[in-house]
């Protein structure tokens, strides 16, 4: 792999003597080199670090007095790796994994990992299978395991630690063609909608869960208990939806397709990506079990029906909406000055093209019918090179950019005024990047 730098002609220095100048304090071949848009760069030391190492991936420096200084946590799905590098595409740390990983693996503050694995073998084999969910130590040893695979259910893709210590995970429940008839589902196939459970660790017991399953409403089959005017409910789930959009055909079974999973602290409420809908769903976490599985309970009252939900009004069959998502992933909630906002990455399958929104949240969560319950987009980022039709997603940075992850790419990082400073691309299928500040704890904590 080979580094490319965006180099500016400064003042009277000749183009020659620029190229000489860079070359001779670096390894790399000059036919890398692309001279571009001028930056101010100390051709000295255009990295700031030694040289001595061969980088992982072909970086782009763009501006370099913009770029963030720190580190990012690369997912890399497709080679089942998961390693640490700077932004000179040099790689800083590796682990290693008992099983694939499955897609989520993120550092806790106490430098272990959280990774959602592929179990031994998984028996729900859809795209972003799991099963196995591990804490790992920097010397890669595990110090927890939890197994949910079963012809009945599997974890998948995403997993989040709570402030109580506690784990919530997505599970697809695999519900017979004959019961998904019953329900007035209008295929004749199995289906494998979404679920949450919550984990705690100390047990390794299930201490609290939610089913899709007990909140849809369909219009299709007027025998059945859950028919409805599905204008009339935007707090219920259309059992149908997918099956009737044009954009995903072939369903398969797979008529949900959770991708992420967040939880609000402030709030106590989960946000789950739903992939297939092109939307968010809201879930009241302050339910308890069984009034997570009827309509009323919990602190908004609704008990486990959608509190809100956004991306896709035509899924509930709003018409005063704007639909803003294309699939999507990653809901990233922002904390401190940004509570209240979102980022996330509609992938534009039907449109080719990717957008990186940031939303600012309603104060209060409720859904209505015949009105626009949206929220606000503060921010938005796209290019016509920016496509990835599957993962992906974007985090902030210390110095206010914004990391994004072109799933199928690597990585972009942009400003607030949308201009590109720095691009980093490998052969990968990359989940996520987390950025990670060089002075946190998790990152000296290994040494970093």
């Amino acid at each position: 792999m080979s580094y490319k730098y965006f180099i500016p002609i400064k003042n009277s220095i000749t183009l020659l003597f620029l190229i000489h100048s860079f070359t001779s304090c670096t390894s790399y071949d000059n036919s890398d080199i692309i001279v571009e848009t001028p930056v101010q760069i100390d051709t000295t030391n255009q990295t700031g670090e030694e040289n001595n190492f061969t980088p992982i991936g072909t970086i782009e420096i763009l501006n370099i007095d913009k770029i963030d200084n720190n580190f990012i946590l690369v997912n890399d799905a497709g080679a089942n790796r998961v390693y640490i590098m700077n932004k000179h595409a040099k790689l800083l740390y590796e682990w290693s994994f008992s099983n694939n990983i499955g897609n989520d693996v993120y550092l806790l503050s106490n430098g272990n990992l959280l990774a959602s694995l592929e179990a031994d073998e998984p028996k729900i084999p859809l795209g972003g299978k799991g099963g196995k969910i591990q804490i790992i130590e920097p010397d890669n040893t595990t110090i927890w395991e939890f197994i949910y695979s079963s012809e009945g259910g599997e974890t998948h893709h995403d997993v989040q630690m709570l402030p109580n210590g506690n784990i919530i995970a997505m599970v697809w429940e695999r519900i017979n063609s004959a019961i998904a008839i019953s329900e007035g589902f209008m295929l004749e196939e199995d289906i494998y909608p979404e679920s949450i459970i919550e984990i705690n660790p100390s047990t390794n017991e299930i201490v609290w869960e939610w089913n899709s399953m007990d909140h849809i409403i369909q219009d299709y089959d007027q025998t059945k208990a859950n028919y409805g005017v599905i204008s009339e409910n935007p707090n219920l789930i259309n059992l149908n939806y997918t099956p009737q959009n044009e954009i995903l055909p072939g369903v398969k079974g797979d008529i949900m397709h959770a991708n992420a999973i967040a939880y609000d602290k402030v709030n106590d409420v989960i946000f789950l990506s739903i992939n297939a809908y092109s939307e968010v769903w809201v879930i009241d976490h302050s339910t308890t079990t069984e009034e997570a599985k009827v309509h009323s309970g919990g602190n908004y009252g609704k008990g486990g029906d959608l509190i809100y939900r956004f991306g896709n009004p035509n899924t509930y069959q709003n018409p005063k909406g704007t639909r803003l998502f294309h699939n999507n992933h990653f809901p990233n909630l922002l904390e401190d000055n940004n509570q209240g906002k979102l980022l996330i990455f509609s992938n534009g399958n039907d449109i080719k093209q990717s957008t990186v929104y940031e939303l600012e949240l309603p104060s209060t969560y409720s859904l209505q019918t015949n009105f626009n319950n949206e929220p606000t987009v503060t921010w938005s980022f796209t290019d016509p090179n920016l496509y990835s039709g599957k993962v992906s997603g974007a985090v902030p940075l210390e110095n206010g950019n914004i990391l994004i992850t072109e799933g199928d790419f690597g990585f972009w990082e942009v400003t607030r005024e949308n201009e590109v400073v720095w691009k980093f691309n490998t052969e990968g299928f990359f989940w996520r990047g987390y950025s990670y500040s060089k002075n946190s704890p998790e990152i000296k904590l290994l040494g970093l």
